[in-house]
Formats: C-alpha cells, structure tokens, sequence
C-alpha cells in the first residue's frame, strides 16, 4: 500500500508541474493586444523624440480618461441589454432599445479610439508614419481567432 501511496503521490506532483508549465507556456505565448501593439511601434520602433513623447504622453492621458469613460458606458448598456433579455425572453421593443444603446456606446468608443489614434499620428513626422500606418493597418485587418 505504501509503494501505491508513493507512486500517486509522485503522479499528482507531475500533474501540477505539468499544469504550470502549460499555463506559463500561454502566458509567455500569449499575443499583445493590438493597442498594446500599435503603442509599442509608436514607442519602441519609431525613434520618438523628447518632444514627440511629450506630446503622446499628453494625448495618451487625455484618451486613457475618455477610454474609461465610454467603457463605463458600454458596460452600463450591456447590463442594460441583460436586464431586458431577462425580462423579455424574446427580441422585444426593450431588447431592441438595449441593443441600439450598446451600438452607440460601442460606435462612440471606436470613433473616440480612432481620434486617438489620428492625433497620435499627427505628432509623427513623415519618415515614421508609414511605419505607424502598418501597424493600425495589421491591427484592423488581422482575423480573430
């Protein structure tokens, strides 16, 4: 019974460090964000000057707040759209209503997101927007897994 006891033991300590090892692996794997993406070519690849960082640093504070409060809002019509779905059951006029306010939310964010990402291009100078180009270009046409 012991040497049983022994080998379940060691069984159970492989599993788990099995375990680790693949959720480390999907960490260390795991891709950026493309916004995080689209920063780290405005950041890392394009040889900002001092001037220029100042600047994006200003617009990226500036966006961070707006950001956060069209998220507030997105979130607030998503539970909106919960609530009458709940109460509803089917697609009535209350889900319907739900579903055009989560529209909206989620239009003002992208338009909000993309007046971001023109004032931030604004800042560049010609030799480093096409670079910036690409990257906006490979996050919006990159399929979604």
């Amino acid at each position: 019974m012991r040497q049983a006891s022994r080998y379940v033991l060691v069984a159970f300590a492989a599993f788990l460090v099995a375990l680790g090892a693949v959720w480390l692996g999907q960490k260390l794997r795991a891709e950026e964000p493309e916004e995080s993406r689209i920063h780290a070519v405005l950041h890392r690849e394009l040889g900002l000057d001092p001037a220029q960082k100042q600047r994006i640093e200003a617009l990226e504070r500036g966006f961070a707040a707006r950001r956060g409060q069209l998220e507030s809002e997105l979130r607030a019509a998503n539970a909106d759209l919960a609530r009458a779905i709940e109460h509803e059951h089917a697609y009535g006029s209350d889900v319907e209503r739900a579903v055009d306010r989560s529209h909206v939310a989620m239009g003002e964010l992208q338009k909000a997101t993309l007046r971001h990402v023109f004032a931030m291009r604004a800042v560049l100078r010609p030799d480093q927007t096409g670079r910036f180009d690409k990257a906006v270009a490979e996050a919006l046409t990159k399929p979604q897994d």
